[in-house]
């Protein structure tokens, strides 16, 4: 379902519309596991990156998209795996999953920020990306996309029928040097930051020293509404656990 919904059903029609341009495909290895991590500007980042690389790509996505038939198919189809991000042990199985996908020597795409950018700019990054990497002993390939977020911005519920897309692919991040320091959070704090300065030099984002959803919760509370910027409950969830221990796994869109 994979080859055909890229290849036939809605890959084409992507292309024909937007015209995707990819540069840096060559910083993809050709085989072996290797994690995408990517800046988060809108819904459909997790359409693109797939569509502009060769190699078959799974993303961890929210378990909320599956939660009805008429979206599980296609998000089953799309090679995404759902995972729970209200911590605790769901934080870990999300972990544990994109872990496995990677020993098995698939592509993995994850956005460090654990949420979609409230305004464009590039917020801290959670250390999931950095567990990831070292237990599955594994590539960081930083990746930033363009013209998402004018594409669809939160909030709307379907993209502009035109626009242009890129997708820029930076080199492999190794971070064999701390191999069996999976447990060391200043370790996992250090990988982090690098990856996003990576994914910073890529996009030209502002950054953010704060995460994402602590700012979407913050902005809700003032507004004094529910969902202002396309939060959600489980986006201020995750907000709540400030620790690096409970905010290790909330990598999923």
């Amino acid at each position: 379902m994979y080859w055909l919904l890229k290849n036939v059903l809605l890959g084409p029609l992507l292309r024909l519309l937007y015209r995707p341009k990819a540069k840096g495909l060559e910083n993809i290895p050709a085989d072996g596991p290797v994690i995408l991590a990517c800046n988060h500007q809108s819904f459909i980042d997790s359409f693109f990156v797939p569509l502009v690389v060769k190699r078959q790509v799974v993303f961890l996505g929210k378990a909320d998209y599956f939660s009805t038939r008429r979206t599980a198919w296609f998000f089953k189809a799309a090679g995404v795996i759902p995972v729970r991000r209200e911590g605790g042990s769901a934080s870990e199985a999300a972990i544990q999953a994109g872990v496995r996908e990677l020993r098995n020597g698939h592509l993995v795409g994850i956005y460090p920020e654990g949420t979609r950018s409230p305004d464009g700019r590039l917020y801290r990054g959670k250390t999931g990306v950095a567990r990831m990497a070292l237990l599955a002993r594994c590539p960081v390939v930083p990746v930033a996309s363009f013209g998402t977020r004018e594409l669809q911005p939160i909030g709307k519920k379907m993209p502009k029928l035109s626009g242009r897309i890129e997708v820029q692919f930076g080199k492999p991040l190794s971070f064999e040097r701390f191999y069996g320091q999976e447990a060391d959070r200043f370790v996992l704090r250090s990988i982090t930051d690098e990856v996003m300065y990576e994914i910073m030099m890529l996009s030209g984002q502002e950054y953010v020293d704060e995460y994402a959803a602590k700012v979407k919760a913050d902005q809700s509370r003032a507004d004094g509404s529910e969902d202002v910027v396309g939060g959600s409950a489980t986006d201020r969830q995750a907000s709540a656990g400030s620790a690096e221990s409970e905010e290790a796994a909330r990598i999923s869109p």
